[in-house]
């Protein structure tokens, strides 16, 4: 019994492949007999499987091209917004002209270099805001209790002739004079003095400073705080002690 059971069995699975088998034979046979007249379809379609490989590859790739250009972008933000003031104040020139190329990246800026050295036209980074507009930057680092003079408020005009920029915008770690601020309101000048830079490193775009550019120097009152807070102490012939103005981290005037 045994035996007649696995002969029915072969038998069932032969009856189940001869089929199969024969169905590859024909249509093989078909492709053979007709391969002048569907060479064309078949082609075709290996070339439409072929493309549409070629684009799905493409898409999974922007995919991770552009997720992991976020992830920089996120990194990037939570790095800015841990450095303090006194971190920026402690890197080199160019390590702070890097750190305003990030912050402009991380708001969205495009095509944004650092040009800054030798021949750099008086402009540090180039880029494109996120309106479209090209900007040509000046970074300045210079010690808090310095102040930016207005010659090189109107040095930042030339540079933006030069470049043919739309907009231009002065960086700087002190503040600006008066004379300077003038220069700033009447020619269109992006000012970005100590206390928007902090407000820029903590997270505020850069177009949301623009929008209260000319304004952001504080009254009297805050000018005197300043001046205490960042000025250098020294002795009167009386004993008595006063404040003098430090001098800048490097090639910048003394605060006036």
């Amino acid at each position: 019994m045994a035996a007649r059971r696995k002969t029915r069995r072969r038998r069932r699975t032969r009856g189940r492949t001869l089929p199969s088998g024969g169905a590859l034979l024909l249509g093989l046979l078909v492709l053979a007999v007709f391969w002048s007249r569907i060479w064309v379809y078949v082609v075709a379609l290996a070339a439409l499987a072929a493309a549409g490989g070629l684009g799905w590859w493409l898409w999974r790739t922007d995919r991770l091209v552009r997720g992991r250009d976020r992830e920089w972008r996120r990194e990037d933000a939570v790095a800015a917004g841990h450095r303090t003031l006194a971190e920026v104040d402690g890197m080199t020139g160019t390590e702070f002209e890097d750190l305003v190329a990030a912050l402009c990246r991380r708001d969205g800026c495009a095509d944004v270099r650092r040009v800054g050295g030798s021949g750099d036209q008086g402009a540090d980074v180039v880029g494109r805001l996120p309106d479209g507009r090209s900007m040509v930057v000046q970074c300045k680092r210079y010690a808090p209790s310095a102040v930016i003079a207005s010659r090189e408020v109107r040095d930042l005009l030339g540079s933006k002739v030069h470049f043919g920029a739309d907009v231009a915008v002065f960086v700087t770690t002190t503040r600006f004079s008066d004379k300077a601020m003038d220069v700033v309101v009447g020619n269109g000048i992006i000012a970005v003095n100590r206390d928007l830079l902090g407000l820029w490193n903590s997270g505020a775009s850069l177009p949301s400073l623009m929008g209260v550019n000319g304004s952001g120097q504080g009254d009297a009152r805050h000018r005197a705080r300043w001046r205490s807070t960042y000025g250098q102490k020294t002795r009167s012939g009386n004993g008595r002690e006063k404040r003098r103005p430090a001098r800048p981290l490097r090639d910048g005037p003394d605060a006036v």
